[in-house]
């Protein structure tokens, strides 16, 4: 009696997963056109939006090497060589991470939005902003580590001097 009332319990759980999983937003969403797909990997491209996943390969394979290496450090050579041929033979999956950002783009923006983002991005506005945005990027973080130290100073003495004032010295 009791593995029945599981089952059914089980079986209820099972058609309500499937039948929220079949009304959800992600189950209808169409397939991208294949002008925004291009327009979306030509962004990715004019970007180079996928250049922070170009370590991922090789470093998965030298995890992997350092794996059997720590279990046999006499296979060194051997597993270089085959790190190597496995890193020349996994880079054309480096495609799919570029496909995906791209199919990611597809998601976020109509077909017309994507070919304006393009155009952007490879006039030459948009190639000079490209050109410029790490060292804004790194500029950024500079003033905004430099403003957070003399914040966190400044709110520092203020709590000092407001513990001090309730008897209490810091």
């Amino acid at each position: 009696m009791r593995f029945m009332r599981a089952t059914k319990h089980t079986i209820r759980l099972a058609t309500v997963a499937v039948a929220l999983a079949l009304s959800s937003p992600a189950a209808y969403a169409q397939q991208p056109s294949a002008a925004a797909m291009s327009a979306a990997k030509e962004i990715v491209k004019a970007m180079d939006a996928t250049m922070l996943f170009n370590p991922l390969i090789p470093g998965v394979v030298e995890q992997a090497k350092n794996l059997f290496l720590q279990q046999n450090p006499n296979l060194v050579a051997d597993l270089n060589e085959v790190a190597a041929k496995m890193r020349h033979d996994l880079a054309p999956r480096q495609e799919e991470l570029s496909n995906e950002v791209a199919r990611l783009y597809t998601t976020l923006f109509t077909e017309q939005e994507l070919k304006e983002i393009l155009a952007f991005y490879t006039a030459p506005t948009g190639k000079k902003m490209l050109a410029e945005q790490p060292k804004v990027l790194e500029g950024s973080m500079k003033f905004a580590q430099d403003w957070a130290n003399k914040l966190s100073d400044e709110v520092i003495a203020k709590m000092r001097d407001e513990m001090k004032k309730r008897g209490h010295a810091l």
